[in-house]
């Protein structure tokens, strides 16, 4: 064991007592970790849902260099979904978690807070919805810990496996541009038409006030939701969707025009992809229609940073948005959950070691985990619930190390204070975070 994972199976024993540094743990708290990153007081359930998406074209059906067929074949596209839900007091069940890792053959045990199949609470108000969309390959275990912690928050979480892009389904990169989008708002209709009257979950979520988190590819595919349309250039790219088939993404077009859901108040995209090779330019970035945080690693050689990430969160100048930044972190800053033990071998199918799928050559993924889980915490609870006492950890000077900590000897904020609202002394280093208004 080298002494970055020596460092990680220490944190994990100091913060899980009586745990065993064999579990794959997706709740590491550490002692350092940032106010809203901690678990909320509800008990957390998890399910599976096995959803099916009529008439959808099929895409990896379609032979790119054959001439296009008269019509484009069609399937019904089955989703997969976790969800992850507050849970009736008193509930119990089992913690674990089954996922596969990035080589799509090794099985694994995450183990967790959230009890499979607890009965679910009853609340007097019904909980926000939240959207979780993984990257290419990838699945709907990837943002576990995120998923988990807002659930006991008060969030209902939806985290999709999106067909053809996951570790074992991974196919055809044009199914994942094109249905990445659709897949999000697919799997919103299907949550809304379960939270009718009458149905099991009736009263447990409001479908009408729902947020997206997107990792990578999901990232790309949440920014189309919120309203930015690709570039013509993509969609004639070979290598993209066969015979077009992005055009309906397009910017301007009247079928990307209709896309955007009223449902949706908020997106938040970790690492978005897309702008590195000319999906975005500034007019479809402008048709993005709703408040959106990005988070990205300045080191990022995947999406890119400057000419990636960060050009994405400036060029969408119709809202209201903010980007964290990770300094020197590169593309699986704050998104992935920690590399479970079993990753940490190198795989000659994919060529790499299946650890760095989830890794970060800089900085400690529980670490980078627990400032994600504070940040999407102030930013949902300010746009989903209305809470605007949260905007005081969104209202920050933009280096954090910038900050001076000056308090008073009763704990109070001195007029000097400036540290990063919500962080220990000494603990908001190697983070910037960057806010701009509509129109800038």
């Amino acid at each position: 064991m080298n002494h970055r994972n020596l460092t990680v199976a220490v944190c994990l024993s100091l913060t899980a007592p009586g745990v065993g540094l064999a579990e794959n743990r997706i709740d590491t708290q550490l002692p350092g970790a940032p106010e809203l990153a901690a678990y909320g007081d509800l008990p957390v359930g998890v399910r599976q849902l096995e959803m099916m998406n009529p008439d959808q074209v099929n895409i990896i059906a379609i032979d790119p260099q054959a001439e296009k067929p008269a019509e484009l074949p069609r399937y019904d596209r089955p989703l997969t979904v976790e969800l992850w839900y507050p849970a009736a007091t008193g509930a119990s069940g089992d913690k674990t978690l089954k996922a596969y890792l990035r080589d799509a053959k090794t099985e694994v045990s995450l183990e967790g807070r959230a009890m499979r199949d607890a009965p679910a609470a009853r609340p007097d108000a019904p909980y926000p919805l939240v959207l979780i969309s993984h990257g290419y390959p990838g699945n709907r275990f990837l943002l576990s810990h995120l998923a988990e912690n807002i659930a006991s928050k008060g969030y209902v979480v939806a985290s999709i496996d999106h067909t053809d892009s996951t570790y074992r389904t991974q196919a055809a990169f044009g199914s994942t541009l094109v249905n990445r989008s659709l897949d999000q708002l697919f799997v919103l209709q299907e949550m809304a038409d379960m939270a009718v009257s009458g149905a099991p979950m009736a009263g447990l979520y409001d479908a009408e006030n729902t947020g997206i988190i997107g990792y990578s590819m999901g990232g790309y595919g949440a920014v189309i939701t919120a309203g930015g349309g690709v570039t013509e250039a993509s969609v004639a790219y070979p290598w993209g969707g066969p015979h077009g088939t992005l055009g309906i993404h397009l910017a301007g077009s009247e079928t990307h025009n209709a896309l955007p859901d009223a449902r949706v108040k908020t997106a938040i995209a970790f690492g978005p992809w897309g702008m590195n090779t000319g999906f975005w330019d500034a007019e479809g970035l402008a048709g993005v229609q709703i408040p959106m945080m990005f988070i990205a690693g300045s080191q990022d050689d995947v999406s890119l940073y400057e000419n990636g990430v960060r050009a994405i969160w400036e060029g969408t100048t119709g809202v209201e948005r903010s980007l964290l930044t990770f300094v020197n972190g590169g593309h699986n800053s704050g998104a992935p959950m920690p590399a479970p033990k079993e990753s940490f071998r190198d795989d000659a199918d994919l060529g790499f070691n299946v650890s760095g799928h989830y890794t970060d050559p800089v900085w400690n993924t529980a670490r980078m985990n627990n400032i994600s889980q504070h940040f999407v915490t102030a930013w949902l609870d300010l746009h989903l619930k209305g809470l605007a006492e949260r905007g005081a950890y969104l209202e920050l000077v933009e280096e954090s190390q910038s900050g001076v900590w000056s308090m008073n000897e009763d704990g109070t904020p001195k007029e000097d204070h400036t540290y990063w609202t919500g962080f220990g002394e000494g603990t908001a280093k190697g983070l910037k975070y960057e806010v701009r208004a509509a129109g800038e």
